[in-house]
């Protein structure tokens, strides 16, 4: 799994950095990043709750085949 920003659409909430902080954070822009190129299989359940709960909706989930 991975997991992508729109950045047209973030606005720096953070929420997904709370969430997963291994996962997200914020560039010198303040808007969210992604860490990693593939999401740990233990940090699944958080990312999906951060693509859920972002405030945007400026997460996308990009399952693997």
């Amino acid at each position: 799994m991975r997991v992508e920003v729109d950045r047209d659409l973030c606005e720096s909430n953070a929420v997904c950095v709370g969430i997963a902080p291994d996962v997200f954070d914020l560039d010198d822009e303040d808007l969210a990043v992604v860490t990693v190129d593939e999401v740990p299989p233990a940090r699944e359940e958080d990312v999906r709750s951060a693509v859920q709960l972002c405030p945007k909706i400026a997460l996308t989930l990009l399952e693997d085949d």
